[in-house]
């Protein structure tokens, strides 16, 4: 057989078992490319040598069967495709005779290299096979997979299969969250017409804390009480809304949950002040009763005398005057840290007065809708009750710029102060809230008398997060475009607002990238 022509630049390399022939490239690259002549053809006649033209490399098949190239810089192809790292020259070919052991392959080596292969950087190194689970039942993926879904879209996840159904059914993805039941949706109808309740397996499987019962009657409370499995000790907090309750289900509900430490009462006429009398707990540590015309002086006289550990009240009651606020006590005085009158529109700067000699330790007081309350009532609260940290005097039309006065010069930890529809506050009150440095939300909707003078007063305040200036129709475009100061700000309501225009949004957006812009 006649010598092989050697192309031009490269020398002979020894002759291996089932390989032609073997150059190695010298001069024309720094770098070093194996190209192995292929096996011979039907008639016998080697194929001539694989030559470089402009870069590429042609490799002709491995043993497998399997060809590869590679490609530098000069070829089109280097665009979109990686380039592949040449074998180590030093590792001889594998064999066809001889096997990969299992081990290697196991422990995801390249067969050709002994390279590793693209997989978990955990396989193991000996021994069988791991199989992973599929990506769309891995609980590990989909534990921080479903973080991003709202609650009602996780209630549509739960039912796509029994695994993401595990998953989703922890407690810890509905923590904070209160189902809410009608009472037509506690019963299924069964073919023969009568009722039957539904199951709560579901509901103690992912551990909720708290229940909202919406138009329930005595009735249905022991129908849940019986049927759900948590319900004795478990259930941490009860709403009930426009409900039928009487005097006889509440002292049966409380009676029976025993853990229930939070209560609210709200649209429940059924119920009277002796209820209260016979069924309030000293457990109790939240309670919050509004529009249940039943209740009145002598209900806040039941309140005080059976929850010495009340800690939070809210109170909706139309009926509820001044001497209602004399009945709280020392007990109270210690515990409660917040107290909402909302609408109590008997109420007026004498009813102040008990409350802050009653309940020198609050930190929240909103005193919204209490229209008799002025300005006295005003600095009463804030020269007795000094650690308040919210104050909500939205509605209270007697409140003037003197009123803001008092709260700048006296509450120096007010962090959140409310005064929606307050009609009478002008640019001076304003003016009087700038020297407040602790203060981070101001709620301003529909304060009518406000203008861009005033706003120019609200620049100093560095420490805002949150500004409501919803309706207020005295603010022009150029005076809320100098809003863009308070760089702090993350929330700015501007609803219902006459000079907030098109073209003022898209200038917030560009000098107030982080806040959000309520329009």
């Amino acid at each position: 057989m006649s010598q092989e022509p050697r192309p031009r630049g490269l020398t002979p390399a020894p002759q291996r078992a089932g390989i032609q022939g073997e150059w190695r490239w010298q001069k024309e690259a720094p770098w070093e490319r194996v190209g192995k002549m292929s096996s011979p053809g039907m008639d016998g006649d080697p194929k001539p040598p694989c030559l470089p033209r402009n870069g590429l490399v042609k490799l002709p098949s491995q043993p497998n069967g399997m060809g590869t190239a590679s490609i530098t810089k000069g070829t089109p192809a280097a665009k979109n495709r990686p380039c592949q790292p040449p074998p180590p020259p030093s590792l001889p070919p594998p064999s066809l005779a001889a096997p990969l052991p299992r081990a290697a392959l196991a422990g995801g080596l390249c067969p050709s290299a002994g390279l590793p292969l693209c997989g978990p950087a955990s396989a193991p190194t000996s021994g069988p096979l791991v199989e992973r689970p599929p990506l769309a039942t891995d609980e590990k993926i989909l534990n921080g997979l479903f973080w991003y879904f709202s609650a009602c879209e996780k209630c549509v996840l739960a039912q796509v299969c029994k695994a993401w159904r595990r998953v989703l059914y922890q407690p810890k993805f509905w923590a904070g969250l209160t189902p809410v039941l009608h009472a037509k949706e506690l019963y299924n109808i069964l073919p023969s017409g009568e009722k039957e309740f539904v199951s709560l397996q579901g509901f103690a499987a992912r551990g909720f804390e708290g229940f909202c019962l919406v138009g329930v009657s005595d009735l249905d409370i022991c129908e849940f009480i019986d049927n759900y499995a948590l319900s004795k000790k478990g259930v941490k907090a009860m709403s009930l809304k426009r409900s039928t309750i009487t005097d006889a289900g509440l002292e049966v509900m409380l009676e029976q949950m025993q853990g229930v430490v939070r209560l609210e009462l709200s649209g429940c006429n059924d119920f009277t002040e002796a209820g209260l009398w016979s069924s309030l707990s000293a457990r109790i540590t939240s309670l919050s009763v509004s529009d249940c015309i039943n209740v009145a002086d002598d209900a806040i006289a039941a309140i005080s005398q059976l929850l010495p550990n009340l800690a939070e009240l809210s109170l909706q009651a139309y009926h509820v005057t001044d001497t209602a606020l004399a009945y709280f006590t020392a007990r109270q005085g210690h515990s409660t840290h917040t107290l909402r009158l909302l609408s109590c529109w008997e109420i007026t700067n004498h009813g102040v007065v008990n409350v802050v000699h009653s309940l020198p330790n609050l930190t929240a007081l909103s005193l919204s809708g209490c229209s008799k309350v002025t300005d006295d009532g005003v600095e009463l609260v804030a020269e007795n009750l000094r650690k308040l940290r919210s104050l909500d005097l939205s509605w209270c039309p007697r409140i003037t710029d003197m009123a803001l006065e008092y709260v700048a010069c006296d509450l120096h930890r007010l962090e959140e102060l409310v005064l929606d529809r307050c009609v009478r506050i002008t640019d001076t009150g304003l003016s009087y809230l700038s020297t407040m440095s602790s203060l981070r939300s101001l709620y301003l909707r529909w304060c009518c008398q406000v203008q861009d003078f005033g706003l120019k007063h609200l620049l100093a305040m560095r420490s805002l997060r949150l500004l409501s200036l919803a309706g207020c129709p005295l603010l022009t475009t150029t005076g809320l475009s100098g809003l863009v100061q308070l760089q702090e700000l993350e929330e700015l309501e501007l609803t219902n607002c006459p000079g907030a225009t098109p073209e003022l949004f898209k200038y917030f957006s560009q000098h107030l990238p982080r806040c959000l812009v309520i329009e």
